[in-house]
């Protein structure tokens, strides 16, 4: 078998959107109702369906959410990026679902006055008044409207008092090739990091994703901690983490590392810097059929009135 570098897998060699979804919609006309046909995919025994998954109590919307309606819980469940389970967009839910998320434990270290760890408890407890439902817009080259379950990263990283020498905070992914298969393979240097400066990562809209629609994530989709930033491209909100670290330094993350002409540390939603080998000035709505016409992509993928201060003064060019 040869292994590529990402810089090498050319677009024609992933999967496309719509050779994914003709073929879910094979299956219905073949008299599938939608459980049915993504549980051609898994067995239904074992895939992650919506009932499947605990509730999250005490939930209360967020007034940074968006009036548009989300995405389905298929759509959301079953098209994913998360390379440690492979590298197709159907592979995270059919390989991840033996992935076991408890008990979990994230270690917090470097410039902060209280170093210590963050458990799951302390993301799901009912007491937790900051918890709330972001219904907010999410970019790849692809785009989905999630109902993210989460609180305030901000809110999360002040407990341990991040020193003024802490500039950035760097994340790291659990590194377990037996129960991700995808690591087994040198698509990336795992495990896979990522960092935001210290301003994004206070930023009300970044959040700790503890769950979707209401309940705990599904392995496929980060569980059972990760990161979300919405104004961002997909590959910055890290999924399934262990550690975080407060730096003075930038951290290199893994697809910059990987493919730093292509990926850069900001990743900020920008439709007037191509990735150099498509074009970012519009996306594909996932869940609105093969035929569906893309449309313009926004700036800060929407969320300009918001985050656009943090870059006031930098060329978003050269910072991408």
């Amino acid at each position: 078998m040869i292994i590529k570098r990402p810089s090498d897998i050319r677009p024609s060699e992933i999967t496309d959107e719509a050779i994914y979804l003709d073929r879910r919609r094979f299956l219905q006309a073949a008299g599938f109702a939608a459980l049915g046909a993504a549980a051609a995919v898994s067995p239904p025994a074992r895939a992650a369906s919506e009932a499947s998954q605990p509730k999250i109590q005490g939930l209360v919307q967020s007034t940074l959410s968006i009036d548009e309606d989300p995405n389905s819980w298929e759509d959301i469940t079953t098209y994913n990026n998360f390379y440690e389970f492979g590298t197709d967009k159907s592979d995270p839910h059919r390989k991840a679902r033996d992935f076991q998320p408890r008990p979990w434990e994230v270690s917090v270290s470097g410039e902060c006055d209280r170093p210590g760890t963050l458990s799951y408890a302390d993301f799901v407890a009912p007491h937790t008044p900051e918890e709330r439902i972001y219904r907010l817009r999410c970019v790849e080259a692809w785009s989905m409207v999630i109902p993210w379950v989460g609180i305030p990263m901000g809110d999360a990283l002040k407990r341990f008092e991040p020193n003024s020498r802490a500039k950035y905070v760097t994340f790291k992914t659990l590194l377990d090739p037996k129960q991700m298969p995808g690591q087994r393979w040198p698509v990336l240097d795992w495990p896979y990091v990522e960092g935001l400066r210290i301003d994004e990562a206070m930023h009300p809209l970044a959040i700790f994703g503890i769950g979707v629609y209401g309940r705990e994530l599904p392995n496929q989709n980060g569980a059972p901690l990760r990161i979300v930033v919405p104004w961002k491209y997909g590959f910055k909100s890290i999924k399934s983490i262990v550690s975080i670290e407060f730096t003075e330094k930038q951290p290199l993350s893994s697809w910059e590392k990987a493919a730093p002409s292509e990926y850069g540390f900001y990743a900020n939603v920008n439709p007037e810097v191509d990735h150099p080998r498509w074009s970012q000035a519009s996306e594909r709505l996932i869940g609105k059929g093969i035929f569906a016409p893309r449309r313009p992509t926004e700036m800060f993928n929407g969320y300009a009135d918001q985050v656009a201060q943090l870059y006031q003064g930098m060329d978003l060019t050269r910072n991408y």
